[in-house]
């Protein structure tokens, strides 16, 4: 029997976005909550809530910033849930042992797993998803300099801990 392709019960439009942004969302639920094993979910749930809201957000300007923006608040909630879970039950399990990112044994990656959530989150939407600074201020809802400010530190932090490493 062929494997039935699920996305032909949505309506057209949906289905168009959905098939041009979930793959995106899969590598930027990933880069920012630093765990592969979540990031397929983590994009369908945002996904989900697009579907749900389909007739507000498929009327936006930019849909796709939004499903960013949901994304990336999911992914920072469930890196939180994992930070707040090691603390109370100590140790890291198997699945917690990921590096973010689409080469997931590049160094790179492993030093922006390290970074603050925001600072995650800008270079995962500049690097991976090649935005403009002005479209990570409006998906992370702060101002242009903000997102660059955050780009900034991304970056000297990065280069810290790879001249450490290295």
């Amino acid at each position: 029997m062929a494997e039935r392709d699920h996305t032909e019960v949505l309506p057209p439009p949906f289905r168009t976005f959905f098939l041009a942004e979930f793959p995106k969302m899969v590598v930027l639920a990933e880069a920012v909550s630093g765990n592969p094993a979540v990031a397929e979910d983590l994009a369908a749930e945002a996904m989900t809530r697009a579907h749900r809201r389909w007739p507000q957000v498929g009327q936006m300007d930019r849909p796709g910033a939004w499903l960013r923006r949901v994304t990336i608040n999911l992914a920072i909630s469930e890196r939180r849930r994992r930070s707040v879970e090691r603390r109370f039950v100590g140790g890291r399990r198997n699945e917690d042992v990921t590096v973010p990112g689409p080469d997931v044994d590049h160094p790179v990656w492993a030093a922006v797993a390290s970074l603050p959530s925001r600072q995650r989150a800008a270079v995962a939407l500049y690097y991976l998803e090649d935005l403009s600074v002005a479209d990570i201020g409006r998906i992370l809802r702060c101002s242009e300099s903000t997102a660059t400010t955050h780009l900034h530190n991304a970056r000297r932090r990065l280069g810290e801990e790879l001249e450490r490493t290295m």
